[in-house]
């Protein structure tokens, strides 16, 4: 077999014709919806419009047998805004949550309902952390109680910081239906559209992602068919009961779930790091102090340098996770946690410098870097932060159950 680092023909098409839609139409508009802190509508139904946003495209890019469409396809849109970004790919977090858990049947009836359609497109919401489990999902408080009279299933609870909570059209929701049980003893369900009980009343006002909608999900009494367990009630009690017995659920097989969903979050902080090393990159060439270009001081030069192989590293580590999980191999080392946790550092460090290199003006408004440096610090917190990625590799790596 030839190893080859080298896109294909098909993945440079994509990363062109996604590249395209986030430079002509997506960053241009990003100051713009990040100050109004409102959902982009326009810009998801543009998306939709063009077929960037639907299932088909999404199964498009999983279908990629080298596992790299995705990860290109995120890193250039969030190159253009991460705000709009996650506005735009943020139902994808419900529809990953619907195929792990849920059965054929279910995947065809609420996935379309996620994404609506191009007259009138939809989001969809995956309603997991709380205000007292966000790390630690063992203790999570909402529960679910089967109401075996009428076949439906009784929610309560308050869930935190849901992407889209409150305006999608569907919203998946983790509850406990064994609290004996800890983590093992939870579902996910899905809450149809104009199911009562469910609100939020309350968007959050957040330091960055402003055009991405984040708000507390309230569920009071909130019942849904039991038809909405997603994997159904059967498998779900052969769960239940595997737990009770005390045998234990394949580790490998919990930690590769979650080391799926870490590569593609990568992408997205290194499109953020990418924006601005090239953006400091064309201000240092342009920026004149002392009679020359300030790129010709050695310390700019070797901070942009630092940028660039910082950046490419952590593409690699992406890289190789998104193939590691598309072609099944097994995560010994939590490749996939050091991909997330990689990127999410160097953009972080990537916008901090780019602003140090443009001094007082990257301090503004008046350039993006600002911006963009506001949206990375999330990426060292949410999908597992920065410590619980070192936790996770930290056990791998050592076979032992570091606390």
């Amino acid at each position: 077999m030839t190893f080859s680092l080298e896109l294909n023909e098909e993945q440079r098409d994509l990363r062109d014709w996604v590249h395209g839609f986030a430079a002509d139409s997506v960053r241009p508009a990003a100051a713009e919806w990040d100050e109004r802190e409102e959902t982009p509508w326009p810009l998801i139904q543009e998306a939709a419009k063009i077929g960037l946003y639907n299932f088909e495209s999404l199964a498009t890019f999983y279908a990629d047998p080298t596992g790299l469409s995705l990860p290109i396809v995120l890193e250039e849109l969030f190159w253009g805004d991460a705000g709009i970004g996650l506005a735009i790919f943020g139902t994808n977090l419900a529809v990953a949550g619907i195929f792990a858990a849920g059965t054929p049947e279910q995947f065809v009836e609420w996935v379309p309902q996620c994404f609506g359609d191009v007259d009138d497109p939809k989001v969809a919401a995956f309603c997991s952390s709380e205000p007292e489990a966000g790390s630690d999902v063992s203790a999570m408080r909402t529960r679910a109680v089967y109401d075996e009279a009428k076949d439906e299933w009784v929610l309560n609870g308050q869930k935190a910081w849901a992407t889209n909570g409150g305006i999608a059209n569907v919203h998946v929701v983790q509850a406990v239906v064994d609290k004996e049980l800890g983590s093992r003893g939870q579902a996910a369900f899905i809450v149809p559209p104009g199911t009562e009980g469910l609100v939020a009343t309350k968007k959050i006002k957040k330091h960055g992602l402003r055009a991405s909608h984040t708000a507390d999900v309230f569920l009071d009494d909130v019942r849904v068919p039991g038809s909405c367990l997603l994997g159904g009630k059967d498998k779900l009690d052969e769960k239940l009961a595997r737990a009770r017995e005390g045998k234990k659920a394949g580790a490998q097989a919990a930690m590769k779930t979650f080391e799926l969903t870490r590569p593609p979050v990568g992408a997205m902080a290194i499109g953020i790091a990418r924006a601005a090393y090239e953006y400091a990159l064309d201000y240092a060439k342009q920026r004149v102090t002392f009679g020359r270009p300030i790129i010709e001081n050695q310390s700019i030069a070797f901070t942009l340098a630092d940028m660039k192989m910082e950046i490419d590293a952590a593409r690699l580590l992406v890289w190789r996770a998104a193939w590691m999980g598309r072609n099944e191999a097994k995560f010994d080392a939590a490749e996939g946690s050091m991909s997330k946790l990689k990127a999410g550092e160097v953009a972080v460090w990537a916008t901090e410098r780019a602003i140090q290199i443009l001094g007082g003006n990257g301090y503004t408004r008046e350039h993006p870097v600002e911006r963009w440096h506001r949206d990375s610090k999330i990426f060292t917190i949410f999908e597992g932060t920065s410590e619980i990625q070192r936790l996770v590799i930290s056990r791998a790596i050592s076979g032992m159950h570091i606390r």
